[in-house]
């Protein structure tokens, strides 16, 4: 996808950004149990949603039954047919009375042609770009290595979406997941989405409109986009919000989680580049006997972060961490289970980009019972992925270790 693309596009600023600024690990940008502010909510009804087709037909259904309100952030919205066609629902949505807002990372369109856009703004829907690359657009300093990798959509105030699927034909097949024929002439991207009924959803309600009131010159709140919101399920649930140079509680809430871990951690992450101190808390976790899985690609899409994370392997083989390559599809999802009770599903990849630079969100489920359908979907993505062991790491080719090396120089950019 466009991830490793726009990182090579916009190198040249980002060399300019470590020169006039500098760099900070995760450590010196202050992560500290400092607690989590964004309280557990209980009463909230959570569906998995697995790959793109599944996703997409959810969110346009919820669009669809729109009345008041549909607010969407993306990092990714592509010109492209599954673009143009969520884009149409949504001016439909808009003539009819409902008002669209959309925000939208300018680093994550930047194949986007403005046209796109200026389309939408015809039918009437608000747009904002976040942290524009052309610095005549800003409303604030010049901030391209800042992302707005989070992906939420809120329908009436009460329906809502988070995960990592964007708005990109990428998504237009689904991977191997519950699928009965290994044909994979038609693979097409595994990811992960949840939509959510019930309290939590003003949550993700008030994390959309505080970066939406910061871009604005009208702010909006109210009863119209607060509706009250009855119980609708079981589950209790937290939505954390990261923001670049922040409290980092995506982070820290994954750290607390694995020094908590007493039986097992399955992880499914996209994009792994882990800094010292998560290694660490995994390799800890391994050591006084948990079971720790980790699934990643085996699919090379994310460029030189492929290859740093591989740079990563053989120190966590060594400290008993379990590592398994999906192969066939592009693995996009940021997934985790603890204990078959505590499970987060989000935008936030396990690197210092998401954890420092990006804004990111993850919803955390405290239950058993959603607890088990993750670790029943992980079990899935194991069938799907080859186990890397050690003696034959160690084997690799030298041209893919110099690969590693050089990928690592950048890690902290990737």
């Amino acid at each position: 996808m466009k991830h490793s693309h726009s990182a090579l596009l916009l190198l040249p600023m980002l060399l300019l950004t470590l020169l006039l600024g500098g760099c900070a690990s995760l450590q010196e940008a202050g992560a500290h149990p400092a607690g989590l502010e964004s309280p557990l909510q209980g009463g909230n009804k959570v569906s998995l949603l697995f790959d793109g087709p599944q996703t997409m037909a959810a969110m346009e259904a919820a669009v669809l039954s729109a009345q008041s309100s549909i607010h969407l952030e993306t990092y990714i919205f592509d010109q492209d047919p599954v673009g143009q066609h969520f884009a149409e629902l949504l001016m439909v949505r808009q003539r009819a009375g409902v008002k669209v807002r959309i925000l939208y990372d300018s680093v994550g369109t930047l194949g986007t042609p403005d046209a796109f856009f200026e389309r939408l703004r015809a039918a009437g829907i608000e747009l904002h770009a976040v942290n524009p690359v052309n610095p005549f657009k800003l409303r604030g300093p010049w901030l391209p290595n800042n992302r707005d990798h989070r992906k939420i959509l809120v329908v009436d105030g009460r329906i809502g979406f988070t995960g990592g699927v964007n708005i990109s034909e990428t998504y237009s097949n689904s991977s191997l997941f519950h699928s009965r024929h290994r044909d994979n002439s038609s693979v097409g991207w595994r990811d992960t989405h949840l939509q959510i009924e019930g309290p939590a959803v003003a949550a993700l309600q008030t994390v959309f409109l505080q970066t939406w009131n910061a871009l604005s010159d009208q702010p909006v709140a109210g009863a119209e986009v607060f509706p009250p919101l009855p119980a609708m399920g079981s589950k209790a649930v937290r939505v954390v919000a990261s923001e670049p140079h922040g409290q980092m509680e995506i982070y820290e809430a994954y750290i607390q989680a694995i020094h908590a871990a007493r039986q097992r951690i399955y992880l499914t992450a996209a994009y792994f580049v882990p800094d010292a101190a998560m290694l660490e808390a995994l390799t800890d976790a391994a050591r006084r006997g948990v079971d720790v899985k980790i699934v990643v690609p085996g699919v090379p899409e994310g460029g030189m972060v492929f290859y740093a994370s591989h740079a990563l392997f053989e120190p966590m083989l060594r400290g008993g961490i379990r590592l398994f390559q999906m192969r066939e599809a592009v693995l996009h999802a940021k997934t985790a289970v603890i204990d078959g009770h505590w499970s987060t599903v989000g935008s936030a990849n396990m690197d210092t980009r998401s954890f420092l630079h990006n804004s990111e969100l993850n919803v955390i489920v405290i239950d058993e019972a959603f607890g088990s359908a993750m670790e029943a979907a992980f079990a899935e993505d194991l069938r799907d992925s080859l186990e890397v062991l050690l003696p034959a790491w160690l084997q690799r080719p030298l041209g893919e270790r110099l690969k590693e090396w050089a990928a690592m120089q950048f890690d902290y950019w990737l």
